[in-house]
């Protein structure tokens, strides 16, 4: 399985805080446009995906009101944590999980581990849970466009793969699926990728599923309007 890229090339670079505002301001606004299309009572999650920018613009977006935050490798989301534990941040694990990664993440207590991508890595990580005597919020990676550069199950199998980690992980609270749209410049073939990992979110429902994060910078407004309430955005706000 390919260890793949979650985030985006991010500005490294320290933006003032009111630049940052208006990038904030501008993904906000176009969060609530598309989840009003939807529902005025269809509610957003922003999680900011911090991997290639500064320290210093994290702690200004949480100035700004921010405070979920997402990182693709657990030494980083590790140093992230620790530079700003005096804040009150919620962080997410968004990138490939290595099993030899598996305890120090645990350790790390993350609020949400979004990409648990195969039955063998739930299988690992809740032997290893059980073990330290603790539990993990985790949403099962679906690769909806069946890419081989992705990680993920596939959308055939993933309603059986997550109610068989529901009955045998017991150590992981599954709350939902996360996906990454299709590889293309067809907005047709992303969409689809995104209301196919959608009509899964629906299925699970029944089994508790609350969460269905879908979309980046280039397609979370796509994302929200197939139904996703969670979307992972870097550049759009770092630019």
């Amino acid at each position: 399985m390919i260890s793949i890229d979650f985030g985006e090339e991010i500005n490294m670079a320290i933006l003032d805080k009111e630049h940052l505002r208006a990038n904030l301001d501008e993904v906000i606004w176009n969060i609530e446009q598309a989840r009003i299309a939807v529902s005025e009572h269809h509610i957003v999650k922003l999680v900011t995906v911090a991997k290639y920018t500064e320290l210093e613009n994290i702690f200004t977006l949480y100035e700004l009101g921010q405070r979920a935050f997402g990182e693709n490798q657990v030494q980083q989301l590790k140093e992230r944590m620790h530079a700003l534990d005096a804040l009150p941040l919620e962080w997410h694990m968004i990138g490939t999980l290595q099993k030899n990664k598996i305890n120090n993440l645990i350790d790390l207590r993350p609020s949400l581990m979004q990409s648990l991508d195969s039955i063998e890595l739930a299988n690992e990580l809740n032997k290893k849970l059980l073990a330290k005597e603790t539990k993990m919020n985790c949403l099962l990676q679906v690769n909806a466009a069946n890419e081989e550069s992705k990680s993920g199950v596939s959308s055939e199998e993933a309603v059986d793969i997550y109610q068989k980690i529901k009955e045998t992980c017991p150590q992981i609270n599954l709350k939902g699926v996360m996906t990454i749209g299709a590889h293309s410049e067809e907005t047709k073939l992303i969409q689809q990728s995104f209301e196919t990992t959608h009509s899964i979110y629906e299925k699970l429902e029944k089994d508790g599923a609350t969460i269905c994060s879908m979309g980046m910078s280039n397609d979370y407004e796509l994302a929200i309007k197939c139904g996703c309430n969670l979307v992972r955005v870097g550049s759009a706000l770092f630019k």
